[in-house]
């Protein structure tokens, strides 16, 4: 997550990729993924400062193992946000992709399992 949200650094200073990108999209969308589109183009600027600020910090996160339920949520809602925006959910290629079922499996995995060492014992009754 960490490099995916570098990638998109320059993002931060230009929206106007973003834009093009959200606009393209619309283009050639299903209808979830257009109806979805038609409302955060016009937040384009702020979803363009969000993804990579958000990437980065959970990609840390997730690193270093602190708030690991938030980074993974907080991941799953990018990656959610972005593959119906594209519409590639909605694609047989999908099923295949590592960065589709599988990636979300993986995050979801860590929001229901938590943080290791962090479960809650049970008091000794003696």
């Amino acid at each position: 997550m960490f490099f995916f949200g570098l990638e998109r650094a320059s993002w931060l200073l230009d929206a106007s990729p973003v834009a093009t990108q959200l606009s393209a999209w619309l283009l050639e969308a299903p209808s979830v993924s257009r109806w979805y589109l038609e409302r955060i183009i016009p937040g384009a600027p702020v979803f363009a400062r969000a993804v990579p600020l958000g990437a980065m910090a959970a990609g840390f996160a997730l690193v270093l193992g602190f708030w690991t339920r938030i980074a993974a949520a907080l991941s799953l809602v990018v990656v959610l946000s972005l593959q119906l925006g594209a519409g590639s959910m909605f694609r047989y290629a999908y099923l295949t992709d590592a960065s589709g079922l599988l990636l979300l499996g993986a995050l979801l995995a860590v929001v229901v399992a938590g943080e290791p060492g962090k479960e809650k014992r049970k008091p000794k009754h003696e």
